[in-house]
């Protein structure tokens, strides 16, 4: 029997304009409960985005850098406006990013009725001490909120261990999620679908995303192993490429290295299928690791991460695509490894596929709308 349709509110404290691993989060499900029938929304902060329908912008935001990243952060909102809101929408579900401000997402769930079911999803792993110091305060902070939760899932075992940590709570681990359907579909581009093999890096060019590593790697790749017949393309944008590109020149890896700059989303999962090798070298900071499932869906490449916790939460089974996000050398041997043995990249291609079919947004958003009537369930009982 088909569960009723909702209406279902997403409660997060930044922007969408970005698309990192919260947002397609939150867009991936929420694409996917539209398509259900649902009644979605987006509650945020503030958002340029006029692409999306439902979306309601509640809040002045300002940008912050936290965990190795940048994000924005809201500034306090009127409560008696967000009352008036929620009281207008009358949502059956609000489904919150955890961890969230006591400023919007705290006040938003501060005036939801008793009828409305209120879950959360952890998504942070700590990238430093201050950072887990600061998550633990702000546990503390929302705990008047936080225990009105009917419940809270993590997206990762990572996650999970973080969560129980720094806010004492335990969870169940639903993963992150993809549109499988649209990664495993995808042809590669034209130009780079030929017999020169591709090494790719999409993310942030930021420090802890490794792109530094990676062309440390490729250096060794040509000095130590002789390789040259080869293509690296770095996917992506951020403080940290003039220095990228400094370094390619220095030391004249221009032949080998090609900085594609920012990919949109539509164009994500064709760069995933022109890669033979995909090399995340993330330090840390990462709760999950959307990228490994995207490229693994692809059905084409390797896929090659950096061995912090949430990271290897996607890989513990198979630890030999993790290496040491600090060492370019191990991280040039396994290159060296799967571009000369094309057997095993195609074996773990064929088994990254199949493997990242578990993170589908039907499978993921089945599970979520489960917990939701549960949720519901008890609520109007009582």
């Amino acid at each position: 029997m088909a569960s009723p349709t909702r209406k279902i509110g997403f409660v997060f404290d930044d922007s969408l304009d970005k698309p990192d691993g919260v947002q397609q989060y939150i867009l991936s499900i929420g694409h996917w409960l539209s398509e259900q029938g649902h009644d979605v929304h987006y509650l945020v902060g503030k958002t340029s985005r006029t692409d999306i329908p439902n979306v309601h912008s509640l809040s002045r935001n300002i940008h912050v850098r936290f965990n190795g990243n940048g994000m924005s952060i809201p500034l306090p909102t009127s409560r008696r406006k967000l009352r008036e809101f929620i009281e207008h929408e009358q949502f059956d579900v609000l489904h919150v990013q955890v961890p969230y401000s006591p400023w919007l997402a705290g006040r938003i769930i501060s005036a939801a009725g008793p009828q409305t079911a209120i879950l959360g999803t952890f998504h942070i792993v700590a990238y430093s001490a201050l950072v887990n110091a600061a998550t633990r305060f702000l546990g503390l902070y929302t705990y008047s909120t936080i225990r009105t939760f009917d419940e809270i899932v993590s997206v990762s075992s990572a996650a999970q261990r973080f969560s129980k940590q720094t806010y004492g709570i335990s969870t169940d681990v639903i993963p992150n999620a993809i549109d499988y359907h649209r990664f495993a579909t995808a042809a590669p581009l034209p130009h780079y679908d030929d017999a020169t093999p591709t090494i790719l890096f999409l993310g942030r060019l930021v420090p802890r995303k490794g792109c530094q590593v990676l062309l440390e790697a490729i250096r060794e790749l040509r000095d130590r192993y002789g390789h040259e017949n080869f293509r690296v393309l770095v996917c992506g944008k951020g403080p940290e490429l003039d220095n990228l590109q400094s370094y390619v020149a220095a030391h004249n890896l221009q032949a080998l290295v090609n900085f594609v700059g920012f990919v949109s989303e539509a164009d994500k999962p064709r760069y995933y299928a022109s890669a033979d090798i995909s090399v995340f070298p993330s330090s840390g900071g990462e709760s999950f690791g959307i990228v490994l499932i995207e490229a693994m869906a692809s059905g084409s490449a390797v896929v090659l991460g950096g061995d912090n916790s949430g990271y290897h939460s996607v890989l513990e089974s198979q630890p030999n695509l993790l290496f040491d996000p600090q060492n370019a050398s191990q991280l040039a041997d396994k290159l060296d490894f799967y571009l000369t043995n094309t057997t095993a990249r195609q074996a773990l291609a064929d088994w990254g596929r199949a493997y990242a079919a578990q993170f589908d947004q039907a499978v993921v958003g089945t599970e979520l709308v489960r917990r939701y009537e549960l949720a519901l369930q008890k609520r109007r009982q009582t």
